[in-house]
């Protein structure tokens, strides 16, 4: 039997993750302070922090990879019409936002996946933390097990 001491601290586990929105790196220190001080207290708590922080590690590693593959999508477009070879001075240079390109049409899909995964983030956060209020173990999907 899981005491309420228990699913409440796996519970702020889950939502100190949202104290990124005010601290930098509240998402990885939050959970890992709470984690750390409690995890000999219960198996319940250590495997409840051990899931948060793999999710906040794995989504952290996911945003990379989209933004590595997105950001030169959008260089490509801004600096299309730019010469290199011939350049004189930024008097001549303009953007021409009134043609979209295909790079364009690909990098701002790959940015609404970002925005469509943030949202997926904190619904399963919300999901992780009412699981453990009720006392139960939750695995976040799509999760890469750095802590075992």
């Amino acid at each position: 039997m899981i005491d309420n001491h228990h699913k409440n601290l796996a519970t702020f586990i889950h939502l100190s993750t949202f104290s990124r929105f005010i601290i930098p790196f509240g998402n990885f220190i939050g959970p890992i302070v709470l984690w750390a001080a409690n995890k000999e207290k219960s198996e319940f708590i250590d495997q409840h922090g051990k899931q948060a922080i793999n999710f906040q590690i794995s989504v952290l590693l996911y945003a990379i990879i989209i933004g590595t593959i997105s950001v030169p999508f959008f260089i490509f477009k801004l600096f299309r019409g730019l010469d290199f070879i011939d350049f004189h001075g930024f008097h001549d240079f303009h953007i021409n936002v009134g043609e979209p390109s295909p790079l364009l049409y690909i990098g701002g899909g790959l940015g609404a996946l970002a925005i469509i995964a943030f949202i997926i983030e904190l619904a399963l956060i919300v999901r992780a933390s009412l699981a453990a209020r009720d006392g139960n173990n939750y695995k976040y999907p799509l999760t890469i097990n750095f802590l075992k």
